[in-house]
């Protein structure tokens, strides 16, 4: 049944405005603005609409205005596939998720602003805003029927790729995390090479704390990369007539193979701001896509019954 066109723009409206929001709290951190509206929220320095505008100020207060806005669509999305998709199983539990952790993430900005929080909790911010997103991309695909179009619905996953999805993702999760610990504890470029931290000592430990986070991200990476690849060679492999996973996988290598080679401009341009957003974009996708192909091993779950 074909949906609403209406329906659909509202989708790619959400979908997209998700995209600004996660790009835009990436913007504040990287460019320090966090606090360019005070201590206060959701008023921006005394005054609903700030009155002297600053670089900071503009950053912090675009971010707040488009998560206000962007908020009114995703709650409009979330009833109306209720309401006409409800029938899919999925689509609940998905519009649950993007408002709860849209709400979620809100909070934990709220808090940040008031009070101040440590790095460590601060770098879950971007995390939970991950998960907003990926429900909300998730229900526009399947507003815009994806999963008939690339016969989805008929997909079976044997126990092998099954628990590598699994695992993958959830690992993706922690790889995202250490990536947001680097930029909340300033250690974006505490190392000056790439891949070592001193390419003249490749063998050495990490002299502080800063050290060890950023090459702990470094390290999670290229074990993320190698599984990636590897679960690539088994789909290729083993799962050709099923053009959604053989698809997937590929695009996911590619993506990876991008966020690498981002993640070490950031370090050779000395953190050019272009360059880490792009950073933030790549990983944002690579995540919506493990949470998709997530969703194919239930699909695949529920067929095998």
């Amino acid at each position: 049944m074909q949906q609403s066109k209406y329906l659909k723009w509202l989708a790619m409206a959400s979908t997209i405005g998700m995209l600004f929001i996660l790009i835009g709290g990436a913007l504040v951190t990287k460019t320090d603005s966090g606090l360019g509206c005070g201590r206060n929220w959701p008023d921006c320095n005394g005054s609903l609409i700030p009155k002297e505008i600053t670089t900071e100020v503009l950053i912090e207060f675009s971010h707040r205005l488009t998560t206000g806005a962007v908020s009114f669509f995703i709650v409009a999305l979330v009833f109306w596939t209720w309401r006409s998709l409800g029938h899919i199983k999925e689509v609940k539990f998905l519009g649950f998720n993007a408002i709860f952790f849209l709400v979620l993430q809100a909070l934990i900005g709220a808090a940040q602003v008031l009070w101040g929080q440590g790095d460590f909790i601060l770098a879950l911010h971007f995390g939970i805003s991950l998960i907003s997103f990926t429900a909300v991309l998730l229900l526009s695909m399947i507003v815009f029927e994806v999963d008939t179009k690339f016969d989805a619905d008929k997909v079976f996953i044997r126990p092998k790729l099954k628990w590598h999805i699994i695992g993958v993702t959830l690992y993706s999760y922690i790889v995202v995390y250490t990536g947001a610990l680097v930029r909340h504890t300033d250690a974006s470029l505490v190392c000056p090479d790439w891949p070592f931290c001193r390419n003249n000592q490749p063998f050495a430990l990490p002299y502080n704390m800063y050290e060890w986070v950023q090459m702990g991200h470094r390290l999670a990476v290229l074990l993320i990369v190698i599984w990636i690849f590897y679960i690539t060679y088994h789909v290729m492999k083993n799962y050709k007539e099923q053009r959604v996973l053989y698809i997937g996988w590929i695009l996911a290598s590619l993506i990876v193979i991008g966020q690498v080679l981002a993640g070490m401009l950031v370090v050779l341009t000395k953190l050019n701001l272009l360059v880490a957003l792009l950073h933030s974009l790549l990983i944002t996708l690579l995540f919506g896509l493990f949470c998709y192909m997530l969703m194919l091993v239930y699909r695949s779950d529920r067929n095998s019954k």
